[in-house]
């Protein structure tokens, strides 16, 4: 539960217990985050790709601590592992021993449309953005409303607005990365 690189005890985690909370039921405004994390709560299991992105939502466009992530792994996974879960949050973070660079941030979106180009992953967990075209599926608040309301969809009522703008949360995450490795 220890950071295994000692720079990033010094981190500004953010506490932000509501946005903990949307994280954790699926409630983001980001598809294959929602998508993901709604999967873990409803079978305990979620792919490797999708842990990754939802790791580093909630570490990198969050800036909650990793620690609180794992917890809620550990909780919910099947196949928590008492060694595998703490390093795989700390290499998402940065601040483990093989740590992926603080800088790597995956973006949501992209990823979903690189791994579920089609959607179908998205569909199935987040039923409420089934009837969307592929093109919007991963993005829906670009949907032109016309077709928002043809699919049911109210953004903010019945499928979540982002909790965070995710190019925002980049910029914050860096800097505060930026931030600890100058201490």
């Amino acid at each position: 539960m220890e950071n295994f690189r000692s720079e990033f005890d010094a981190f500004d985690w953010r506490s932000a217990p509501a946005a903990l909370r949307a994280w954790q039921s699926g409630r983001t405004g980001y598809p294959i985050v929602d998508a993901g994390m709604r999967e873990l709560w409803q079978t305990g299991w979620m792919h490797n790709r999708v842990r990754m992105i939802a790791a580093s939502f909630l570490v990198k466009d969050l800036l909650i601590d990793w620690r609180d992530g794992e917890e809620w792994f550990w909780d919910t996974l099947v196949d928590a592992d008492a060694a595998n879960n703490p390093a795989s949050w700390q290499w998402v973070a940065g601040s483990g021993a093989d740590a992926a660079p603080y800088f790597r941030i995956f973006n949501p979106i992209l990823q979903g449309e690189k791994f579920d180009a089609d959607g179908s992953y998205v569909r199935r967990y987040v039923p409420e953005l089934a009837k969307l075209p592929d093109r919007y599926v991963h993005r829906p608040w670009e949907a032109p409303a016309s077709v928002l309301k043809e699919c049911g969809i109210t953004i903010g009522e019945n499928y979540p607005s982002p909790i965070v703008n995710h190019s925002d949360a980049r910029e914050r995450a860096l800097a505060a990365y930026r931030e600890t490795r100058s201490n």
